[in-house]
C-alpha cells in the first residue's frame, strides 16, 4: 500500500491520540536528533522558523527539514559555528482507515465498518507563530541560516516565516 501524500495529514482534526502504551504498533519518529552542532557554545543571535498557521507536521517532514538545514549549514559555516535545535516534539499519533483497491477489493475491504484506522505514523501539532526549530549563531553567519531556514520551511506543510533574535 502506497503511503498517503502529506497534504492529508496538514490540517488538525479531531482529538490527538498520544498514548502509545493503549495502542499497538506505532512506528518510532523518522527524527531522533534534536539538537546538532556545537553543543557547548554561546552564540549572539537566534533565528527560529515559525508556522503562519496551525497545522499538523509529520515526523517523516521535520526530518527532511532538519537534514536540510544541517547539510547547508555544515557546508557554508561549518559545524562549530551554529547549533540547530527542534523545537517540537512529533507525539500525535496518526491513523488511517487502510482501503484496498483493485480487483476482487469489494472482498477485503469492510468500508466504513470499524473504521478507527491503523497507526501509520507521528505528528508534532503546531500552534500560530509557534517556533518549530531555532538556529544560534554569530553575526557574521546571520544571511546563511535565514537561507537554511527558508528551504527548511518549504519541508514544512504550512506557510513558515524566519524571525532574528539578536542578544545585546
Amino acid at each position: 500500500m502506497a503511503r498517503k501524500p502529506g497534504r492529508m495529514y496538514r490540517y488538525i482534526r479531531g482529538m490527538p491520540s498520544t498514548r502509545k502504551e493503549y495502542m499497538g504498533g506505532v512506528p518510532n519518529p523518522r527524527i531522533t536528533q534534536f539538537v546538532l552542532g556545537n553543543k557547548t557554545a554561546d552564540f549572539p543571535v537566534e533565528l527560529s522558523l515559525s508556522a503562519v498557521e496551525k497545522c499538523q507536521v509529520r515526523h517523516n517532514a521535520l526530518e527532511a527539514a532538519r537534514i536540510t538545514v544541517n547539510r547547508y549549514m555544515e557546508k557554508k559555516v561549518g559545524s562549530a559555528n551554529y547549533r540547530l535545535r527542534i523545537r517540537v516534539y512529533p507525539h500525535v499519533v496518526l491513523r488511517e482507515n487502510k482501503q484496498a483497491t483493485g480487483a476482487g477489493a469489494d472482498r477485503v475491504s469492510q468500508g466504513m465498518r470499524a473504521a478507527y484506522g491503523k497507526n501509520v505514523g507521528t505528528a508534532a501539532w503546531v500552534k500560530p507563530g509557534q517556533p518549530i526549530m531555532s538556529i544560534e549563531t554569530s553575526e557574521p553567519f546571520i544571511e546563511h541560516a535565514k537561507s537554511a531556514l527558508r528551504k527548511a520551511g518549504m519541508k514544512i506543510p504550512s506557510p513558515c516565516t524566519v524571525n532574528v533574535n539578536v542578544a545585546s
